[in-house]
């Protein structure tokens, strides 16, 4: 199991300075963790939520209010079709954890998938309930659920998760003796955040507690009693992240969007090869 994670096993040494450039400018460091090899970011501040009060927090919405939250919207839903696609055909329950608006289980119910999400943040949950009802979208803690599941979906959510050690077993206890997670995060050995380095948009500082790469992961799982069976690529994610790269930079139009394209093309090119795609969806049964 993990041991000491808050402390002992981390390296003192910082491996790069990261701005919040969404909210409030300020400074953290990400520092290696000598057991697991993935960052942890530092100081974790005690106040995490009013890290995420703000309207243009774009997975808490279903805001399209200009060209950059229309093109969000549609990947959005793009990628919500490619992951559902990648489910196995016999799941016939599913539980979405950090549910968002609950756009993925709207689609899933379509597919007379039995679905029941969980969102603590109150006004993506709002928007969640009115789709899919108060009683299939909740704002409990994964230990007050019951049930079992087929699958367990955490669409960009082990990232903001502060107590790893306590939750991972929790979210494996309701799965079902054959049931699957399906973890997606961000990874920070892609191309694309060895190219913008302090600027890489998905280290999105100090929401993201944790910054994982596929070594990282399957060391970690492996002691919960799991392991990785497949990854998926999220072709799109280097693009978004590229183009938001580029705005944190400030970089001059249309050369940031030009750059962001090449630059999100040579990060799927290259993790064709090496695995390490921008962000990469984890298939985790048990061992």
């Amino acid at each position: 199991m993990i041991e000491n994670l808050e402390n002992k096993k981390v390296s003192a040494k910082s491996t790069l300075r990261v701005k919040d450039y969404f909210l409030t400018n300020e400074e953290f460091d990400l520092v290696p963790h000598s057991q697991y090899g993935f960052l942890k970011t530092q100081p974790q501040p005690k106040n995490l939520d009013r890290y995420y009060e703000s309207e243009n927090y774009i997975s808490h919405t279903d805001s399209q209010k200009n060209w950059f939250d229309k093109l969000y919207q549609f990947l959005k839903n793009y990628n919500i079709r490619y992951k559902l696609n990648l489910l196995p055909k016999d799941t016939k329950t599913i539980l979405d954890f950090g549910c968002g608006t609950g756009e993925f289980l709207a689609h899933a119910q379509k597919r007379n998938l039995t679905v029941f999400g969980i969102e603590p943040n109150p006004t993506a949950l709002k928007i969640a309930q009115t789709k899919l009802g108060n009683n299939k979208i909740r704002d409990i803690g994964i230990e007050e659920i019951s049930e079992q599941f087929d699958v367990i979906t955490l669409w960009h959510v082990l990232e903001h998760i502060p107590d790893l050690e306590n939750f991972i077993p929790e979210l494996i206890s309701k799965l079902k003796p054959d049931g699957k997670l399906f973890i997606a995060v961000p990874n920070y050995q892609s191309y694309d955040a060895s190219f913008y380095k302090n600027h890489w948009a998905a280290y999105d500082v100090p929401r993201h507690l944790w910054h994982f790469s596929p070594n990282s992961m399957q060391r970690l799982f492996s002691d919960f009693g799991m392991k990785i069976e497949k990854t998926y690529p999220l072709w799109l994610d280097s693009y978004y992240v590229s183009l938001l790269s580029e705005k944190y930079k400030k970089s001059q139009q249309p050369l940031g969007l030009l750059r962001a394209i090449v630059i999100g093309t040579i990060s799927n090119l290259r993790g064709i090869r090496s695995k390490n795609y921008s962000s990469v969806i984890y298939e985790i049964g048990k061992k």
